[in-house]
């Protein structure tokens, strides 16, 4: 599954919906909306705009930290870090997702109730360039200790992908890779093509 995690600062000025449009177009399966210093009455203009744009897809959307709106728009899912996620109980009828940095924390959050978890970073990343990538043996670990789908992030180029699912990854999510990208739609396009082989 090909997953993207929106970050409007990559995008051109203007160019941030038709971006969304043209990935999904392009054959992403789910998108995170995550925009975290907007504020609920601008992310939910943009997460009901996303929502008409999938809703004769099979493509899923899930709100990421806000759960407000998450229930508000009735999203497909909820994703939040692991700290907010063990701080109190999230209770969201829909999937729950964590972002999680150690094999330890996957186990938790999935005794915990999460749906899935997104490990990072698993390559080289310029988000995240002072700090050493995991590496593909990062998803193998976790693979071997919990049973939920495990969502790989971080520095994956479209060279990357078969080795991170050979790993065992369920899926990868990509962010820079698609949103900073002039050409969207014909880069999801390989994305979506390196999976199904």
């Amino acid at each position: 599954m090909l997953w993207l995690i929106t970050n409007r600062s990559l995008v051109k000025s203007g160019e941030y919906f038709k971006t969304i449009e043209e990935s999904i177009r392009g054959g992403v399966d789910v998108i995170i909306l995550r925009e975290k210093d907007l504020t609920f009455h601008e992310l939910y203009s943009i997460a009901t705009k996303i929502k008409k744009n999938i809703e004769k897809t099979d493509v899923k959307l899930i709100i990421n930290s806000n759960l407000d709106l998450a229930k508000a728009i009735k999203a497909d899912g909820f994703h939040c870090s692991y700290k907010d996620f063990i701080k109190k109980p999230i209770v969201y009828q829909g999937l729950t997702g964590v972002s999680i940095h150690s094999v330890s924390e996957a186990i938790e959050a999935e005794r915990l109730g999460a749906s899935y978890v997104i490990a990072s970073h698993i390559f080289h990343t310029k988000c995240k360039e002072n700090l050493p990538p995991k590496g593909i043996e990062f998803i193998t670990e976790i693979k071997n200790r919990i049973n939920i789908p495990v969502i790989a992030l971080g520095g994956i180029n479209v060279n990357l992908v078969n080795e991170t699912l050979e790993a065992g990854a369920d899926g990868i999510a990509i962010m820079s890779g698609i949103m900073g990208n002039s050409e969207p739609f014909i880069q999801t396009r390989k994305y979506k093509s390196v999976i199904f082989d």
